[in-house]
């Protein structure tokens, strides 16, 4: 496989996890009935202890860019989004501690 591809399929996959980390901050300050930002909503949960939790809910769209390289025959890129979920899960599993 090329290294290229995988490191091009790491990055979408840590761009994905980000993404999807501000969409379920935006979801909880919208939730919460406040007008409190993402910022602040991370704040609370890194306080509060549940940020992995956060950040395991923001990977879940790194599962549909893997099934969609996976289907355009992109094995390379879904590898690296494999990795990128492997490695945020040790970041997670780090900030636990």
């Amino acid at each position: 496989m090329d290294k290229i591809q995988i490191l091009k399929g790491f990055i979408i996959g840590i761009l994905t996890n980000s993404l999807g980390l501000f969409l379920v901050g935006i979801t909880m300050a919208k939730s919460s009935g406040r007008s409190e930002g993402v910022l602040t909503v991370l704040e609370a949960a890194h306080s509060e202890n549940f940020l992995g939790k956060l950040i395991s809910l923001g990977a879940l769209l790194n599962l549909f860019c893997f099934f969609y390289f996976i289907r355009k025959k992109k094995d390379a890129h879904a590898a690296g989004v494999l990795v990128a979920t492997i490695f945020i899960a040790i970041i997670t599993f780090i900030i636990k501690l």
